[in-house]
């Protein structure tokens, strides 16, 4: 990584971080406040493909977190600029909440496909029109490849395997939009007037969040809350900057040594 700098700017992960479905990580509310009395920018960046932006500000809302829409940077966000630079018509496997997130973008007769996660979508009858379209020159975007996420109940298949049965099955490779893509992390922090050596993540997916991130240039905290499974942390070189209990630990060790 490249030499430090003073830090600037916080990245928080959402789903496993801050909240799991429904229910806040205990104490993340307070934990946020403190951070924001701190002297830096605070970006929310989330490969979430379940809800558009809209309805995950609401839940989090819901939750008495403190956030701001133009805070938040999705992985629909980052998909949703491609198509538009790329200029083409997609076949949308994403969960009809999602689809809020591309209002205005062109999907008849696609030339495209774009998944996330989708699972009323991933049946034979659908994922082989992909698979065709595919065959035919369509470009494949994987809003992100995760393998796993955290639901209430326990660990529940990402859109990962399915990206990866599409690309194995057309000889050709997805193009990731969402972390742990190095451009994922640049453009959340555009705007910010921080480089990313002057940046810290915090999440609770060693390879997504905290690999990703160190990737780019940033510090990486993981979290043992959400999907964390135990030596998660050997799975990245370098590992983690550095692993705490949770996000209010997370904050308490930001304020205490890197302010």
């Amino acid at each position: 990584m490249a030499s430090r700098r003073a830090l600037k700017a916080v990245l928080v992960d959402l789903s496993g971080t801050l909240h799991i479905e429904d229910s806040a990580v205990p104490g993340a509310q307070e934990a946020l406040k403190r951070l924001r009395s701190a002297p830096v920018t605070i970006r929310f960046v989330t490969n979430t493909t379940k809800e558009c932006k809209r309805d995950l500000l609401e839940r989090l809302k819901k939750l008495e977190f403190d956030i701001k829409e133009d805070e938040i940077f999705t992985s629909l966000t980052a998909a949703r600029n491609l198509l538009e630079q790329k200029q083409v018509r997609p076949l949308l496997l994403v969960e009809d909440n999602a689809l809020h997130d591309f209002k205005g973008i062109d999907t008849n007769e696609p030339n495209a496909v774009v998944i996330g996660l989708a699972p009323d979508h991933f049946n034979y009858k659908t994922m082989n029109k992909a698979f065709q379209l595919i065959l035919d020159g369509a470009p494949l975007v994987a809003v992100h490849k995760a393998r796993y996420y955290k639901k209430k109940e326990g660990l529940a298949l990402g859109p990962g395997p399915f990206v990866t049965g599409l690309e194995y099955a057309t000889d050709t490779k997805a193009i990731v939009v969402g972390k742990p893509e190095r451009t994922f992390f640049l453009e959340a922090l555009r705007g910010t007037n921080c480089a990313p050596e002057e940046a810290v993540m915090i999440g609770d997916d060693c390879r997504d969040d905290v690999g990703g991130a160190q990737n780019a240039g940033m510090l990486g905290i993981l979290v043992k809350t959400g999907k964390y499974r135990e030596a998660d942390e050997g799975k990245i070189n370098p590992p983690p900057y550095l692993t705490c209990e949770s996000f209010p630990c997370a904050v308490d060790h930001i304020l205490q040594q890197l302010l």
